[in-house]
């Protein structure tokens, strides 16, 4: 089985380190610090937080504070902490759903939960690890552990991604990413009903200053413009047809939370509250039993299209929705 290993130019012994700073919310109650950061950062227990503002890689306002500090609005909390050695991507026996694969390429249906490829926080799982099962040869351009990856899919969207098998393959395909010549389209469920059957959102996207996990409108982020139609109207949520004319991180998720229709179940973009907008009584409760049914974001990439490397001709594919998207919908 193929395996990939760590830069050999990086210094595979050496400690890295990563910061990362969270503004506390305005209408956040007083709790300790301990306690809201194990809230706050994944896979992280109490104990190891604790340890690590005791080591005094924990700041609140540029001071050192105790376990025990109790957190005010607005206060900035500054953490550094070491990063464990970047581990090899490895090759797991996972299913993948192959909709197409030729010499130069595969095209994929990543199902929901499925990291597109190994980080720091998920080493194993990932859709590079089934790849590099799947296949002898991948392409090697974009780092060692995304081998194959022309573009990717965050963790709980769901849809097709193409993947290049070889180097010339990769640059052929990552220039038409560039020149936006690829064909994507997605389809969402979101919250609310729109005044107009087609628009386009036009916002700058960047880092949230609150939250650095998070992708916020601001205006010296990036130019991002998604363009949407409304497919159908539900009682209080909508199927939209989206198109990207930028491929910002979380483009589609924050866009459509910022003109205040967030994508169903979206459990970071405000997509989870069955009191969206003010919705009471019988229509509460039933967006309540609809977000059980799906505990991620309504958000799935449907169709992909593209210029053949080998035949330089135009190739379209398209996917079903996901079984939890379909079962919100036939609830209407």
């Amino acid at each position: 089985m193929p395996v990939i290993s760590p830069d050999p130019s990086s210094d595979g012994n050496s400690e890295e380190r990563e910061h990362r700073r969270i503004v506390v919310p305005a209408g956040e109650h007083r709790k300790r610090i301990d306690v809201y950061l194990t809230r706050r950062i994944e896979n992280a227990t109490r104990s190891k937080v604790q340890q690590a503002i005791e080591a005094g890689m924990v700041l609140v306002n540029g001071k050192a504070v105790k376990s025990s500090y109790q957190l005010n609005p607005d206060d900035t909390i500054d953490i550094t902490f070491p990063r464990p050695p970047r581990p090899d991507a490895l090759a797991e026996n996972i299913p993948l759903d192959i909709v197409y694969e030729d010499e130069a390429l595969l095209v994929v249906n990543k199902p929901a939960g499925m990291v597109t490829h190994p980080a720091y926080s998920h080493y194993s799982g990932t859709l590079v690890n089934a790849l590099l099962f799947h296949c002898n040869h991948l392409s090697k351009i974009n780092t060692e552990l995304r081998p194959g990856i022309v573009h990717r899919l965050d963790k709980d969207t769901t849809g097709l991604m193409v993947i290049a098998k070889t180097d010339a393959v990769h640059a052929f395909l990552a220039k038409q990413f560039s020149k936006r010549t690829i064909d994507r389209e997605y389809w969402a469920i979101v919250w609310g009903r729109f005044k107009s059957r087609k628009g386009t959102i036009e916002a700058s996207l960047g880092r949230s200053k609150r939250d650095r996990k998070k992708v916020a409108v601001t205006e010296d982020g990036k130019s991002a413009i998604t363009e949407y139609e409304v497919l159908e109207e539900f009682d209080f949520l909508s199927l939209l047809r989206l198109h990207l004319k930028t491929g910002r991180t979380h483009q589609i998720r924050v866009h459509l939370a910022h003109i205040g229709h967030p994508v169903f179940g979206d459990p970071t973009y405000n997509g989870r509250s069955n009191i969206w907008n003010g919705l009471e009584g019988k229509k509460s409760q039933k967006a309540a039993n609809l977000l059980k049914l799906i505990s991620r974001q309504a958000l799935h990439a449907k169709t992909i299209g593209f210029i053949h490397p080998s035949t330089k001709e135009f190739i379209k594919f398209d996917s079903e929705l996901p079984e939890d998207m379909k079962a919100v919908l036939s609830n209407f």
